[in-house]
């Protein structure tokens, strides 16, 4: 039997100490909407507990289940671990090479990294630097594999805040494509038949493309998708056809 399943994703909230752009509202609309809400990453403006406090705090008004991995902005201090530690402790599932089964969809989600796309992909060459630079998106694509590996899902959800194509950060300047993602990272994607895929990061992007399986790629920027769509609160809704036999053997 198969049931409909509704994923509503957004990113790059960008939290700071103070709460001065309340999303309380736009949670609670996504709660009556949604069964599963995703955040994709820089949640925080400088990766401080106390930021990801005041991000919990609003949070706090989705009443589905939060799914997050953290993006650049939230390793910023140093402190992401105690950032992942406060969202956890308030009920948020944040994901960094780890998995998530949920209402019969598989979510798999890691943070990604730079390094550029298609044949500008920066390679392992010349300074240690360099190599060392080019090994955290290796390490980050491999934490991504090792994931989607370990799904039992039929339908497989990728949760980035970096870009697994190029298509989605068209409109940003291309001399800083390199710094917005990977195509290192679209790999294990298309080799598992993902259903789709969402990250944040490029906000000046575009808000959707598709990888060269044909995977759809959601870029779901909250200044992004009030840009593109500004008669429409900002979180991309994507529905999928769960089944409840995949559900019910996960667990069990």
């Amino acid at each position: 039997m198969m049931k409909r399943v509704r994923i509503a994703a957004m990113a790059d909230v960008h939290y700071g100490k103070e709460l001065t752009d309340s999303l309380q509202s736009v949670y609670r609309e996504v709660s009556t909407k949604a069964d599963v809400l995703l955040v994709c990453g820089d949640l925080t403006n400088h990766g401080l507990p106390e930021e990801a406090a005041v991000a919990l705090q609003d949070l706090r008004a989705a009443t589905i289940p939060v799914i997050a991995v953290l993006g650049n902005h939230d390793f910023e201090s140093g402190r992401e671990a105690e950032v992942r530690a406060v969202l956890e402790g308030g009920g948020i599932k944040v994901l960094d090479g780890d998995t998530c089964e949920l209402a019969g969809v598989g979510f798999a989600g890691v943070k990604g990294f730079c390094g550029g796309f298609g044949r500008r992909t920066l390679e392992p060459w010349g300074e240690k630097m360099m190599k060392m630079f080019v090994q955290e998106t290796v390490t980050e694509t491999v934490k991504l594999e090792s994931a989607l590996a370990r799904l039992r899902m039929k339908n497989r959800i990728v949760v980035l805040h970096y870009a697994p194509i190029q298509a989605t950060v068209e409109g940003e300047a291309p001399e800083i494509f390199p710094f917005l993602g990977s195509s290192r990272l679209e790999d294990p994607i298309n080799r598992h038949g993902c259903a789709a895929v969402f990250h944040g990061h490029a906000h000046r992007g575009a808000p959707e493309g598709k990888t060269q399986s044909g995977i759809p790629v959601y870029n779901v920027s909250v200044s992004l998708l009030r840009a593109s769509y500004p008669n429409t609160p900002p979180y991309r809704l994507l529905e999928l056809e769960a089944d409840e036999s995949e559900e019910a053997g996960a667990k069990s």
